[in-house]
């Protein structure tokens, strides 16, 4: 997380999960780390899944469908993208898709992060 010059590092990790699941869960736990509302948000992530979603704004048609997705099934995830909805409603924020493993700095440095969670779990077993 990045404010001005500022940089604050998070990093976690969960057991039996999915990357899906982590992609959302540290978008959730940076958005969870900002107190005061109504700021401007700016995401960049590697993640199609999370930057679809909110750019073609499927969350809206899963909130209308009863969080059903286009083939009649539940939304995976429907839990995190709860969370999600929830914290980005008092934000104005804005989601970038950027290539991963492609060098960009601060992509490589989230990365690294996520090694340094997976680490920290399997370090529990």
């Amino acid at each position: 997380m990045q404010y001005g010059d500022k940089i604050k590092e998070i990093y976690g990790g969960e057991l039996n999960t999915t990357n899906q699941r982590m992609e959302l869960t540290a978008c959730i736990k940076a958005l969870e780390q900002i107190k005061q509302p109504g700021c401007k948000i700016h995401i960049l992530t590697d993640s199609a899944y999370l930057v679809n979603c909110m750019h073609k704004k499927w969350y809206i048609k899963w909130l209308r469908n009863g969080w059903k997705n286009s083939q009649n099934k539940p939304v995976e995830n429907r839990d995190l993208w709860e969370k999600l909805l929830t914290l980005i409603s008092s934000h104005l924020v804005k989601f970038s898709k950027v290539s991963g493993h492609s060098g960009n700095k601060l992509n490589d440095r989230a990365d690294a992060l996520a090694r340094k969670g997976i680490e920290q779990v399997r370090s529990y077993i």
